[in-house]
């Protein structure tokens, strides 16, 4: 496990031109198969799922989730058996994902779509309490106040002074720890992944309250740069994450870091980072 991540500065010259200094919190390199915010939200569940007694993990997702394929690989790493409750129906052969959470030893069950919107509800849970036994639960995505906890470590590794802390949102989680980390003065800004992810604000507010008894009031949320919706990309972005691979060596996600960071620089571009400001992004994954 590498933590801290990597802090690495760009160099570019569309920087160069507003006076704005970018740089890359690389925690896609903490580890190869807990990557970024996955380590982050998985690190104090982990701690109070052994402080609980349990040897068993179980969590919801999607056959493509990372956060699945990354809680079958905190067990395996750290000695609990894990149960991935995967959303639909089974499909053969197993794809890559699904393929490796396998390979960590987790354990597959699927559940129909009607369900799995009651996946929280107490029948749901205590039905597969029947199956399965004693389990401590991770919700899907992995996001709790325990992860926002972990996520809160973040801005504390980031020894240069900086004006702007940024990041993809999906669940709202890591947006909602970082901002909690910051110091004042400085501010948060995630970038949605979801096509209509307005919803995210109320999320990240409820999750500060229920983590830390009131919401921070440092961070916003960019709503534009979601490219068509979660997992769907345009050729603007295949093009953007090859010339960044050209500029910068580095292979970005395009689920995620792709679009965060092409947001980035179409707001570096617009000036809408004051010069002289300076700017983290996090890489997630």
């Amino acid at each position: 496990m590498q933590v801290p991540s990597p802090l690495t500065e760009l160099r570019d010259e569309r920087l160069r031109a507003r006076a704005v200094r970018l740089y890359l919190k690389r925690d896609d390199l903490i580890s190869p198969d807990l990557p970024g915010n996955k380590w982050r939200k998985l690190k104090y569940n982990l701690i109070a799922a052994r402080e609980r007694g349990h040897d068993t993990l179980l969590t919801f997702g999607g056959a493509y989730s990372n956060h699945i394929r990354a809680t079958a690989a905190a067990g395996a790493r750290f000695g609990f058996a894990t149960i991935g409750v995967i959303r639909g129906e089974e499909h053969r052969p197993l794809n890559g994902s699904l393929s490796q959470a396998v390979s960590h030893g987790m354990r597959l069950t699927y559940m129909d779509r009607a369900t799995y919107r009651r996946k929280t509800d107490p029948d749901v849970l205590d039905t597969l309490a029947a199956e399965f036994g004693d389990f401590y639960l991770l919700p899907e995505g992995g996001t709790n106040t325990l992860a926002l906890r972990g996520c809160m470590e973040l801005p504390a590794e980031i020894a240069p002074d900086f004006d702007v802390l940024c990041c993809a949102c999906g669940t709202g989680g890591t947006l909602a720890g970082l901002a909690a980390g910051l110091r004042p003065g400085q501010r948060a800004l995630g970038f949605s992944a979801l096509k209509g992810g307005e919803f995210l604000a109320n999320d990240v507010r409820r999750l500060q309250i229920e983590a830390f008894g009131a919401e921070t009031g440092n961070w916003s949320i960019d709503f534009g740069s979601h490219f068509g919706g979660y997992a769907k990309r345009t050729p603007e972005l295949d093009t953007f994450v090859a010339d960044f691979r050209e500029r910068h060596d580095v292979a970005l996600d395009w689920v995620y870091v792709a679009k965060m960071l092409h947001g980035v620089f179409t707001r570096v571009d617009a000036g809408e980072f004051p010069e002289g400001s300076a700017v983290v992004a996090v890489v997630t994954g």
